[in-house]
């Protein structure tokens, strides 16, 4: 496997990809309502061959099967795989390969590229691209989804900027555009990637919906130290810090539960684009 995204690599191969197998169920849950929509963007036909980028523990691949696709899904993470390859067990239109995406040889007989999330940690995403594109038709088309800015993703930022006082801050600047889940928070920056690319009939529209996060504020507190803007302060803060950390974004959470549960706000990308 080529060493061009060795940092991402690394890490979805790391405790991170064990987190993400034992969340899978509650954050398919979680994303349900956006996965939806991406799917339903994406409108596999049966007989098309698709491809999964960033495939992870295989649901989005399991539900562009369920249409009637041959799909291949594709990541760097082992343990994922092993997830997403234990849940396919006896389905012959799906296949799973530890790869990753930006520089796999590929043919070009596949009538459709997805994502759900997978796009954004691509250390040159416009090569990436490039590199995708071949895998296309003539006909064939790129649907991905991902997150808007922070700030408008409550379900990440109540927390996160609760935290944020007490982590370590560092002396630069982050880069926006940093693999990551933001990296494609500008919505031009996705445009000219793409154009770059060479993909045309470029859309990006803006989808906003509600996240269930869970029942009660101990679930969601539970869910967001697992995955989500508070397992940082977990990882990086010890004693006094970490409590006083915690609490903050438990105070910060509390007045948006109600009989319901938690429910916040998601701000996404939804991008579309075509090899001519």
């Amino acid at each position: 496997m080529s060493d061009t995204n060795q940092e991402q690599i690394e890490f979805w191969n790391g405790e991170a990809a064990e987190t993400w197998v034992r969340s899978q169920a509650q954050v398919d849950a979680m994303l349900a309502p956006l996965s939806e929509i991406a799917l339903a963007r994406a409108n596999p036909r049966p007989g098309e061959r698709a491809i999964d980028i960033g495939c992870g523990c295989g649901t989005t691949t399991l539900a562009l099967a369920e249409q009637g696709a041959s799909v291949w899904g594709i990541d760097v993470s082992v343990p994922m795989l092993a997830h997403a390859r234990g849940r396919a067990q006896g389905l012959d239109n799906v296949a799973f390969s530890q790869t990753d995406a930006a520089t796999q040889t590929y043919t070009p007989d596949h009538q459709l590229l997805f994502s759900r999330f997978g796009v954004m940690f691509f250390d040159d995403p416009a090569a990436a691209f490039a590199n995708l594109r071949t895998a296309l038709t003539e006909d064939g088309r790129l649907v991905f989804i991902c997150w808007q800015k922070p700030s408008a993703n409550a379900w990440m930022s109540v927390a996160g900027q609760a935290v944020q006082p007490f982590l370590p801050q560092s002396a630069t600047p982050p880069d926006p555009q940093a693999p990551g889940p933001f990296a494609f928070a500008d919505p031009d920056y996705i445009r000219d990637l793409l154009l770059e690319a060479g993909y045309v009939r470029i859309s990006v529209e803006s989808v906003t919906t509600l996240l269930h996060l869970g029942d009660d504020l101990d679930s969601v507190m539970a869910a967001q130290s697992e995955i989500g803007p508070l397992a940082r302060a977990i990882a990086e803060l010890e004693g006094e810090s970490r409590d006083q950390a915690l609490a903050a974004a438990r105070q910060a959470l509390a007045p948006h539960v109600t009989d319901a549960g938690l429910d916040l706000g998601a701000a996404c990308w939804l991008v579309a684009a075509h090899y001519s």
